[in-house]
């Protein structure tokens, strides 16, 4: 069988252009288009592409017409694939040149024609990360023959290309989030478990809210180097900010003066607590000036001395106050670090040139190490009084998560904080249902005046009654005023309908119709059942689901060697449930599902998260190639299997 090598095209100056999930996203969109026109010619883009989201936000259809056909002198040529390619760089290059600002994230990966080519990597990054690396991993039973690795050279990259070490690295920042029963580890994988183990690493990288929409698992096998430091960026960075919240720290609340300023607190992403702290501590010690970065307002060293001094006054240096020249002073900064125990995350040199990534690093550690929070909290009582309601926490999280996968134009770090403006609603709505909002009338953030946040929201509410979500008495206020309940109700009901359209897109399998909750049970009880498996699901919130077997059997079914037997316990007790739940939840990823959930949704079988568990595997099966499917049974005999990989996230990130 034909090993997986991705997307080519002939010219390699186009292929550089791009990431393979990049083309991957491309070439849905252009057989979208085929299929829906038929043969399509020049002068057809006009309005094709302006549905996607970046060129029709900022061309309007006369000016993708213009440069069309300025570019081309016979717009009725027809357009292959490559052509494709091209008009939409040059598209997308003119229509990033008329925004404000360069698009902030990866909401439109797509570069400008030539950025790929030019991607250069941060040396002092690279060695702050491997020094991470080496350090939490080095004693690991399987990574110590690999550890620990020379920062000067691309060890890292080399390491990288087995996925190992990046699962590994996950659960360093979330423990638990892989099940290492599903990592492949041996010393020589072949192609298909290296793509497994990256098809695993990428789909939990996203369920622990890594942005991972512009990265697949060609470009961790080919070593892109600026792609897969991002990667590792994000995963460190999760870890370094895990305890800036008040469930981890509550000594927190020293920060806030009552229960209103709590909640203010709790709204807040990591970063901006973290600044807060900085500068609580930094009055304390007398320094008069604000922080509000980890660039510019630190680049002089002197809030870093300041916070030594006070958080650690037995290693002060009087001369690191007097000193004048910054790159002295930011050395003897790091002198006073390492004398409190604190790991180097950045040079000198990085500090006084406002390193972001490296001085956050190095003030979270610092968090870490010695936050100064008094220990006697008599104010965390306030916490007594806010409501713990771990369902909603934990349907927060998977909702927070699921947006983010999809590629939007802002990072979701609050849910109910940050859809209230309703845009970042407006996208997801769009990715669901391309062309389905009005974005002449939308109102791009920052948005300063109340009514047009409302007028957003009135626009989502409309829209969900359109696609048929049952919002009785919900008005946009509703969001803007940020009611969590509705606010849930609403994601839910998104979520479900991506997933239902998503399994409707597969033609093949559905005709076009739609697909119902009872279609995808049914579909699920029929594979276990023809498997020669007795297990079956009454309903997504049948009691017996929860020790997991169901779904053991139902991976099984779609994959026979998915499962490794010897490894799944009876699920008697609710250890045993949990493992297996753990298990179940890695083998889908490993797959190639797209999911959100915890082991936890599984074992109180929560009917939501049970259902966007078997839709997920539903769409990975339906999404194989027929002779694949045919040709299983005889592969896994042979020890190989072509996979799939997981294209969820990538195929709704242009529209």
């Amino acid at each position: 069988m034909a090993g997986y090598v991705g997307i080519l095209v002939s010219d390699p100056w186009l292929q550089n252009q791009f990431t393979q999930v990049e083309l991957r996203s491309l070439k849905s969109h252009y057989h979208a288009i085929r299929r829906e026109s038929g043969p399509l010619t020049l002068s057809d883009l006009t309005s094709k592409m302006s549905k996607l989201k970046v060129i029709g936000e900022n061309l309007s259809e006369d000016e993708t017409e213009s440069v069309i056909r300025r570019s081309y002198q016979n717009v009725d040529d027809e357009v292959d694939f490559e052509l494709f390619l091209r008009v939409y760089l040059k598209l997308h290059a003119h229509a990033t040149t008329k925004m404000d600002t360069p698009a902030r994230n990866s909401s439109a990966f797509l570069k400008a024609a030539t950025t790929t080519l030019l991607h250069t990597i941060s040396q002092s990054e690279k060695a702050s990360y491997v020094s991470h690396i080496n350090n939490y991993l080095g004693q690991d039973k399987f990574l110590k023959q690999y550890l620990p690795m020379d920062p000067s050279t691309n060890d890292l990259f080399e390491i990288a290309k087995d996925g190992i070490l990046l699962c590994k690295l996950i659960n360093v920042a979330v423990p638990g989030t892989i099940d290492e029963r599903a990592i492949n580890m041996k010393a020589l994988l072949n192609p298909w478990e290296r793509i497994e183990n990256h098809t695993l690493c990428l789909n939990s990288a996203k369920a622990i809210g890594c942005t991972v929409v512009n990265i697949g698992t060609q470009d961790i096998m080919e070593g892109r180097r600026h792609l897969v430091l991002g990667l590792v960026a994000q995963i460190i960075k999760i870890q370094l900010l895990a305890d800036l919240n008040l469930k981890k720290t509550p000594q927190l609340v020293e920060l806030v003066d009552n229960s209103e300023d709590v909640e203010e607190l709790m709204s807040l992403p990591p970063e901006k607590i973290l600044l807060r702290w900085m500068n609580f501590q930094l009055k304390k010690a007398g320094y008069k000036k604000i922080v509000t970065n980890f660039s510019s307002d630190i680049k002089d060293g002197e809030a870093y001395a300041h916070l030594l001094n006070l958080l650690a006054p037995e290693h002060s240096n009087p001369m690191t106050l007097t000193v004048k020249d910054h790159l002295e002073r930011a050395k003897l900064v790091l002198e006073h670090a390492d004398k409190m125990g604190c790991k180097r995350y950045l040079t000198a040199k990085d500090i006084v040139e406002g390193s972001q990534n490296l001085n956050l690093a190095f003030v979270a550690h610092i968090f870490q190490h010695r936050n100064g929070l008094s220990t006697q909290t008599k104010q965390i009582s306030f916490l007594d009084t806010l409501p713990d309601d771990a369902q909603v926490s934990r349907e927060e999280r998977a909702f927070r998560f699921w947006l983010n996968s999809l590629g939007n134009s802002t990072y979701i770090d609050n849910i109910f904080e940050d859809v209230r403006n309703g845009w970042i609603l407006l996208e997801a709505l769009d990715k669901a249902s391309p062309g389905i909002v009005n974005w002449k009338i939308a109102n791009k953030p920052p948005i300063k005046m109340p009514f047009k946040k409302v007028e957003n929201c009135n626009q989502v509410v409309k829209i969900g009654k359109q696609l048929k979500f049952s919002l009785v008495n919900i008005a946009g206020n509703d969001i803007v005023q940020g009611n969590k309940k509705l606010i849930l109700a609403y994601l839910w009901q998104l979520m479900r309908y991506n997933m239902l359209q998503l399994l409707k897109n597969l033609r093949f399998h559905s005709h076009g119709k739609e697909i119902t909750d009872a279609d995808i049970r049914d579909w699920a009880n029929s594979l276990v059942r023809k498997s020669g498996a007795q297990t079956s699901m009454l309903s997504f919130r049948d009691k017996s689901l929860s020790d997991g077997v169901f779904f053991l059997e139902l991976l099984s079914a779609v994959q026979p060697r998915a499962v490794n037997w010897s490894l799944v316990t009876k699920g008697e007790n609710e250890e045993e449930k949990k493992m297996n739940a753990s298990y179940i939840i890695s083998i889908a990823r490993k797959l190639g599902c797209s999911i959100f959930l915890l082991p936890e949704d599984i074992t109180e079988v929560n009917q939501k998260m049970i259902l966007t568990l078997t839709a997920s595997i539903m769409y990975w099966s339906l999404n194989q190639p027929a002779e694949d499917k045919t040709s299983s049974s005889s592969d896994s005999e042979n020890g190989t299997f072509n996979y799939a990989t997981d294209d969820t996230a990538s195929e709704s990130s242009l529209e």
